[in-house]
Order: C-alpha cells, then structure tokens, then sequence
C-alpha cells in the first residue's frame, strides 16, 4: 500500500510522468514513508496502463499536451513545484522542443511555482560553433539537435527570473536494453558494443536514479541547488562498460570504438545526431565529466546505483543476439 500522502503537503506537477524520468521522479516521491509533496502526474494519456498505476501509488493524473499553452497552464495551476521535462525524440523537432520549453516555463511563471527542475543538457555551440569545420551541421543551425535546443531553452526559465534548478542528465543506461545500443554480434561471432568515443569515460546513470536526485533536489529547495546541477552514477570508458557487460551476459564482449562520421552512417533515425553528441562528449571530456560530479549524485540519492549493480537488475532484459 502506498504511503498516505498529507493534506497539507505542498504539490508537486511532474510533467512527462508516465515517461523515465517523470515516472521515476513519482516514485521516488511517493516511495517515501512521508511524502514530501502531493504529486499532479501530467501525460497525454492519463486513463493508460502507466496512468492507472501512477494513480494507484496515489498521484492525481492530469492530461495535457506540451503543444497546448493552455494545457500546460491549467496543469500548473496550485503547483508549489514543477518538474519540467519535454522528449526530443518523440518528434525530432528542435523547434518544437524549444516551443514546448517556453509553454512550461510561461506555465510555472503564471503559477508562482516556488521551485522549477528544467531537465536540459548543454548547448554545446558555446563550446563548439557550429560552422561545419569539426562536425556536421545538423539542421540548419545545430551541432547536436537533442542537446542545443535543450540547452538553448534554459534562457525561458531564467528570463522569466524562475527559481530554478537546471537538471543536467548523463546518458541513459536503460538505452542499452530499450533503444538498441546493447551488445551485438559481429561477422565472427562475437559480441561487441560500439560506443564512438574512443577511450573517454562516459558519463551513464540509470534512469530511476534520474528521478531519485530530482527528489533529493527538491527537498534540498530552490536556495541550495540554484543554477546547474549535473548527475551520473558513474563515469565509465567504452572497455570498462564492455567488460560489465561481458560479465552481465557470461560471454565476452569488446569495445568498438568506431569513429562518429561511421557511427552517423549506421542509418536508424537519429544516427547523426547521436554521432555528433558522441563526438562532443568525447572532445570535451574533462569539462562533461566534471559537471556531473558522482560524489554530488550521490548525496542526492543514496541508493545510487553503479553500471554493474544496475546490470544486475537489468540483466533479465539484456537480450544479445544468439551464436549463429
């Protein structure tokens, strides 16, 4: 039975919530033996399977459509905080991501929201201009799509002069069970995983933890965790994470480190982008790493899990190719 939630507790929308991190961010709040806030769980499909659970655990399930000003006002309404997040990937559109941004950030500030997590990565054309001369300009405008309109957004929740805490995230360790990039078997048999960044470590969390640190981050409030957190639950090179994962499967596996201008051509949407991303992740090592610092996570969420304790728990879901 999930713990009673108090009357009085101040509430918390969680926009994307029947997606990863919204959805860990729920749990992770209504886990707890007393929870911190009431939960407004905001998703398009809010009588679905994920919906019904959300409310099972006790959170109110609301509808809107990040597309609809309106919606995502009437969500916020009440709301003493908000976790903002929006999925590139549904649509691929930079501009439509940059849009739905403005939609949440006009719809904390209308409410008075006290505290605002904006889930966001780096624009990395403050780093790198995207002319052309180190990567592919994707776009028109952008060096990696998914990133720079993210980043790019930040400047509606601080123009807007929003207490808000910009969530930096690491990559998804769940990518390599839902999204493909697992283990795969090459011409001789053996397994590998391709992971263009030569020998850089990579940032990587799993994405309940995700959640748990936005929770941690909320309950710290807006006056301690101002400005831009990042988090990872550990920072690994292409041969450590190959080798966990040989671990996890009982067969050996080898790091690829296939050169991102390869990796953009492998032809499975966004292939591009994320050969792009890899690169900047690569190129820009030290100053990636260190803005998700795993002692900071930690702190956050303290049942942190490191790659080979999540393996462990995502080991059933690892399918690998069988020997031919």
């Amino acid at each position: 039975m999930p713990s009673p939630v108090p009357a009085n507790a101040p509430l918390l929308v969680v926009f994307g919530a029947t997606g990863q991190q919204g959805g860990g961010l729920v749990r992770a709040v209504l886990a707890r033996d007393r929870p911190d806030y009431r939960i407004r769980a905001v998703t398009r499909q809010p009588t679905g399977d994920r919906g019904r659970e959300l409310a099972a655990l006790g959170a109110e399930v609301v509808a809107a459509d990040l597309d609809d000003a309106a919606s995502v006002a009437d969500a916020m309404r009440g709301a003493d905080a908000a976790f903002c997040v929006t999925n590139f990937w549904d649509h691929f559109s930079p501009e439509r991501e940059l849009k739905q941004a403005e939609h949440l950030a006009d719809g904390a500030k209308r409410a008075g929201v006290r505290h605002v997590i904006w889930s966001t990565l780096e624009d990395t054309r403050r780093q790198l201009p995207a002319d052309g001369r180190t990567m592919p300009v994707l776009m028109g405008t952008y060096n990696v799509p998914h990133f720079d309109a993210k980043g790019e957004a930040n400047r509606f929740f601080t123009e807007r002069r929003l207490p808000v805490t910009l969530l930096h995230t690491s990559f998804y360790w769940e990518n390599l069970v839902t999204f493909g990039m697992g283990p795969q078997r090459g011409p001789d048999g053996k397994l590998v995983f391709v992971l263009p960044m030569d020998d850089k470590p990579l940032p990587g969390i799993a994405v309940a933890d995700i959640g748990a640190c936005a929770a941690g981050i909320f309950r710290e409030g807006p006056e301690k965790t101002a400005g831009a957190i990042g988090i990872a639950g550990e920072h690994l090179t292409g041969a450590q994470l190959a080798a966990a994962l040989g671990r996890a499967v009982r067969e050996p596996v080898m790091h690829l480190a296939m050169p991102p201008a390869q990796y953009a051509k492998l032809g499975f949407p966004g292939a591009e982008d994320l050969a792009n991303m890899f690169q900047f992740k690569r190129d820009f090592n030290a100053s990636y790493c260190a803005a998700r610092p795993v002692a900071q996570s930690k702190a956050l969420d303290p049942g942190l899990l490191a790659f080979e304790a999540w393996l462990l728990q995502a080991g059933a879901q690892m399918k690998v190719p069988p020997k031919a």
